[in-house]
């Protein structure tokens, strides 16, 4: 059984919210900077800032887990919450790797709304978070499927971008997720980087081990790496908008009441469409194409569904 610290994997993936918050809470106790309900903050070292959130959308805790012939693929018949048992297992390796420690951020009920990330920029706003956190070159969340996937969200700095595809991730695109809040408010730039789990929002989630351990050995490096004076300080560049809104192309958008018409999806990009919406809500496909054009949509299936890891 994988075990980083005083905690197993196994148990990590079983454990509900609240008991994963205690179990680190108590783990990190003679290392937290702040405690309250929606998240952790633990102190570090070196000027990187990492990632992960506690809660899964799985309406029961995972009971059985199974493995497959040479322990490399867990899966549960409860949803195995990969999403984000995943990132919170790799914070706490890429922690014990490290000589000289990231900080981590753990968060709570990301997947209904950010909660926890939002309490967290609120704390910032009113001067409780530790002023050290201002010395920090970059935020690396751990919450993206797959195995090489590299998601910016708004954050365009290139610099970053080009530092982060040369550690062997890929660009690619998002929804949402912590950083979308954390980044732009404490001004450095971030990224989610994949860290090995798949078919995410469904109970055929599964997680392949290798896969969330070479992102683990890539962090580890960039840590030490953050050290250096050749590394900079990465700023949170917003990336530009047009000044037409969303809600003017959901308002001119046929029959969109939070639905769509399928008539109305370009036949060049329906299938994938389709496909796309069992774990995406018309909203963000629509927010894509809103963003991006149609070619967004062939771009996020060939993410989800081309790049994926066979059984």
């Amino acid at each position: 059984m994988m075990n980083s610290g005083r905690l197993h994997f196994e148990d990590i993936l079983r454990a509900t919210q609240h008991q994963l918050y205690d179990m680190l809470k108590t783990l990190f106790s003679e290392h937290i900077a702040i405690a309250e309900k929606e998240y952790l903050l633990i102190t570090g070292e070196a000027p990187v800032l990492l990632v992960a959130h506690l809660d899964t959308v799985h309406d029961k805790p995972v009971e059985t887990i199974c493995y497959s012939k040479y322990g490399t693929i867990l899966m549960s018949p409860e949803g195995v919450g990969g999403d984000d048992r995943c990132g919170v297992f790799s914070l706490l390796e890429i922690y014990e790797q490290s000589v000289v420690k990231p900080w981590l951020l753990f968060t709570c009920d990301e997947e209904i709304g950010g909660y926890g990330a939002l309490a967290f920029c609120r704390g910032l706003a009113q001067g409780n978070i530790p002023e050290e956190l201002s010395s920090i070159k970059m935020i690396i969340e751990l919450d993206r499927k797959g195995s090489n996937d590299a998601v910016f969200y708004d954050c365009d700095n290139m610099d970053f971008e080009s530092y982060i595809v040369d550690k062997g991730f890929k660009t690619s695109i998002g929804s949402f997720s912590d950083i979308s809040y954390v980044a732009p408010d404490l001004g450095v730039a971030a990224v989610n980087l994949s860290c090995g789990y798949y078919n995410a929002h469904t109970l055929h989630e599964y997680i392949n081990i290798d896969h969330m351990n070479n992102t683990i050995e890539k962090v580890v490096g960039i840590v030490a790496e953050s050290l250096s004076d050749d590394v900079p300080h990465f700023e949170y560049i917003e990336a530009e908008r047009t000044v037409w809104s969303w809600n003017d192309y959901k308002n001119s958008a046929t029959n969109f009441d939070g639905t769509i018409s399928l008539s109305d999806i370009p036949e060049e990009i329906r299938s994938e469409y389709i496909a796309l919406l069992s774990y995406y809500t018309t909203e963000e496909l629509e927010y894509f194409r809103y963003e991006m054009g149609d070619s967004s949509i062939l771009l996020l299936y060939q993410s989800e569904f081309e790049g994926g890891d066979p059984l």
